[in-house]
């Protein structure tokens, strides 16, 4: 299968391929790997009609920029008339009314939606394994998991289901699948791409993120969803970069701060170390300076992370309630009784331990001491990860602590499963954008580097990751 939308367009181009063809192959290629689990609903009538519609525009010369991609949607992102369930059972039977913005400008440029990928229940989990519709498999290895929330998302484009994902990234939910399945995942800074559309989990933190194999693919997708939307008062007016004009250019020598933290850290895996330690000597090799700096705010920026967005998804999920939309419980005899068993019944365990333990952090008793504490911590934690930035062009850190888990290896320690988000969550916290890039394997196992860099650098991170993904 094609692994950059540069060689599908050179084959559309001198009719090798047609987008009738290519949309044939990914169905095919859905269908035998139906076991992965990656994906809930496939479009096959409507992407056969769509790319026999995008193939008579090429002919015409009037086919958008991203003719010939085929892109995959996580299961939070509204897509006008088709179902929306966030992985859970309380959206039974939604169906959206709207395209969210990001999808609305890929739609426009012609780009193919094949279908919506699984994930995590609300976009809670580092594992897949909280869906209402079952696990998701890593490609790599079945008995393994593929990361979350977007896992689904992750396999759609480690299998060849599709050229790209769409997911979504909270503190870690793009990066950390793009880890564990060996491809690339992007988060943009906070308010770069409209959350217009997106069902809301942490709404000062939550990001649209991006998959692909390649690069390029990331920067022309971000390139034409990113900037600014009247239905979304957070995002950033700033003017959206070309982000795929530099890629190509020679590279610049760097300088990049390591958290000494990060690399000491007990729970790091020999395994993922040994890679990250390489390629932070490959880099030193290639003439860039590496250094070792300390971050004692480290230990705090998980709890921190956590104790917001329980805070925020108690706030946001109050809104799935049985009385407009989606799964109403029949056991019901007054309001009071459909309100709670309505919930009870619709979200899953995980949804709701993060309800609870947000209503506790907001309650009047503790609310000062958790909720406000929390947001002071979060503004020391963003303004000392940007102090780094006036030194250096980036911060390297390993993206996961391990390679991917078996399947029910931490399902019955929460805490377990949180510290999968290790690393993930301090660009979260900060609102900075960072970017998962494949570094190599522990026992054929994918293993993944973090880049971070200071807001609105994702033109920066895309070229860095680019010429280093070429050198190596």
């Amino acid at each position: 299968m094609y692994t950059s939308f540069r060689q599908i367009q050179k084959d559309l181009k001198n009719g090798q391929l047609t987008c009738s063809r290519l949309v044939e192959k990914y169905l095919h290629n859905i269908h035998e790997k139906k076991h992965l689990n990656a994906l809930l609903e496939v479009y096959e009538d409507e992407v056969k009609a769509k790319a026999s519609e995008i193939d008579k525009k090429l002919a015409a010369g009037t086919a958008g920029r991203l003719a010939g991609m085929v892109v995959s949607l996580k299961d939070v992102l509204c897509h006008t008339d088709h179902r929306l369930q966030a992985g859970s059972k309380i959206l039974e039977g939604f169906e959206s009314q709207f395209n969210a913005t990001a999808v609305e400008r890929l739609l426009a440029e012609d780009a193919i939606i094949i279908g919506r990928s699984n994930c995590d229940e609300f976009a809670m989990g580092s594992s897949n394994e909280n869906s209402a519709f079952g696990p998701v498999l890593n490609e790599a290895d079945n008995k393994r998991v593929p990361g979350g929330s977007s896992g689904g998302a992750a396999v759609s484009v480690q299998a060849d289901m599709c050229l790209v994902a769409l997911g979504s990234d909270t503190g870690g939910s793009v990066r950390q699948p793009a880890a564990f399945c060996g491809v690339i995942g992007l988060k943009p800074t906070y308010s770069r791409i409209s959350r217009h559309g997106l069902v809301a989990y942490a709404s000062s933190f939550d990001s649209i993120g991006i998959f692909a194999k390649n690069t390029e693919d990331i920067a022309l997708v971000l390139e034409i969803i990113a900037g600014e939307d009247d239905f979304d008062s957070t995002v950033s007016g700033r003017s959206v970069a070309s982000y795929g004009r530099k890629l190509h250019e020679p590279a610049k020598r760097y300088k990049f701060a390591c958290i000494r933290e990060t690399i000491e850290s007990e729970g790091l895996a020999p395994g993922v170390k040994n890679n990250v330690l390489g390629s932070l000597d490959h880099l030193r090799a290639e003439g860039h300076t590496v250094e070792q700096v300390d971050f004692p705010l480290l230990e705090h920026i998980l709890p921190t992370y956590y104790i917001l967005t329980w805070a925020e998804a108690s706030s946001n999920l109050s809104r799935f309630d049985g009385v407009r939309y989606g799964y109403r419980s029949p056991n019901t005899k007054d309001l009071e009784s459909l309100y709670k068993k309505t919930r009870t019944e619709g979200f899953g365990e995980e949804v709701k331990r993060r309800i609870m333990l947000g209503t506790f952090v907001l309650s009047a008793s503790y609310y000062d001491a958790y909720y406000t504490r929390a947001q002071k911590v979060r503004r020391l934690i963003r303004d000392q990860t940007r102090a780094l930035f006036q030194e250096y062009d980036f911060i390297i850190t390993p993206t996961t602590p391990t390679t991917a888990f078996r399947l029910g290896e931490h399902s019955q320690d929460p805490l377990e499963m949180y510290l999968a988000d290790l690393y993930t969550v301090q660009p979260s916290v900060a609102g900075l954008p960072a970017i998962s890039v494949p570094v190599g394997t522990d026992q054929g196992l994918p293993v993944g580097l973090q880049l971070i860099a200071d807001d609105f650098r994702e033109e920066d991170l895309l070229v860095f990751s680019h010429y280093f993904l070429n050198l190596n």
